[in-house]
């Protein structure tokens, strides 16, 4: 297990309420060009195992922030940078009484693509990484949520982010027969179809590609299944809905989702807390 350089648990800044104890938060930036943007402090537990599509890279800011991660347990510290790939089961508590508080940004796939060109996702062995190269590339993008990011300040920061993480992880090439652009034609047809349902043979037939060879192109390329993509974008459809005040049963419905419990389902599984959790812990002003 890594361990990286320390603060005084002490550090820790939560809200606190009558009782005496604190209250769990977050606060978020406005999602921006395919990246989310949180603080957050948690006292005990924080989510329940989960995964997402996403890229997960932040910072400990205070305390121990104590994860389950490719069945083993991390113990992240201020000082280092954690680098969690999408699709990978994790989840997130307190290692200490007094707490942690983490900044942590959301990253797509195809973004970190983008700039690499096609070649195979960043993986960071056991999600923690003491390298100065990821520090110094994550600062721009872990800075403050309170300070709107410039879109190309955040353009810049994520080609930077993304060469790094593939310096750090010294990934290997892809097999030759894989292909990109299949994937990238799949991933545009279900951008345009999130409100029915998808098969993969329509997927193959938009791509050029076949049916199994699409579907491990896909997961090379953007981290997850095709299928695991369309819900993740449902749900992101429905956080979007709930924001702006929608009722949960009605955001379910407008995202594609049979009803609300199929919906919460996913969206335990995708962030480890309920849909009414989430929205409890939000800060109102940085909904």
């Amino acid at each position: 297990m890594q361990q990286q350089d320390t603060k005084p648990a002490s550090t820790v800044n939560a809200t606190v309420n009558a009782t005496g104890l604190a209250h769990d938060w977050i606060r978020r930036a406005p999602a921006q060009g395919g990246v989310e943007r949180i603080e957050a402090f948690f006292q005990h537990n924080g989510y329940a195992l989960h995964r997402h599509d996403t890229y997960a890279i932040g910072r400990t800011l205070a305390g121990v922030q104590s994860f389950h991660y490719r069945r083993s347990v991390r113990n992240s510290l201020p000082g280092g940078t954690m680098v969690l790939h999408p699709d990978e089961m994790h989840d997130g508590q307190a290692g200490t009484e007094e707490g942690f508080r983490y900044r942590m940004i959301y990253v797509e796939p195809a973004l970190f693509q983008a700039a690499l060109g096609g070649k195979p996702l960043p993986f960071i062995e056991g999600g923690l990484s003491t390298d100065p190269r990821l520090a110094a590339a994550t600062e721009a993008l872990l800075q403050g949520i309170d300070r709107a990011m410039d879109p190309l300040e955040q353009d810049d920061a994520l080609f930077d982010l993304a060469h790094a993480l593939d310096a750090v992880s010294g990934a290997r090439p892809l097999r030759a027969s894989a292909d990109f652009r299949a994937a990238q034609r799949a991933r545009d047809y279900m951008h345009a179809s999130l409100e029915r349902p998808v098969t993969l043979d329509e997927l193959a037939a938009a791509s050029g590609r076949d049916r199994w060879s699409l579907s491990r192109d896909f997961r090379a390329f953007f981290g997850t299944s095709p299928h695991r993509y369309l819900t993740m974008r449902r749900l992101d459809a429905a956080r979007q809905s709930m924001l702006g005040g929608m009722a949960l049963v009605d955001a379910a419905a407008a995202a594609g989702f049979a009803d609300q419990s199929h919906m919460t389902r996913h969206f335990v599984a995708a962030y480890g807390v309920t849909p009414s959790r989430w929205l409890r812990m939000l800060d109102p002003q940085t909904r």
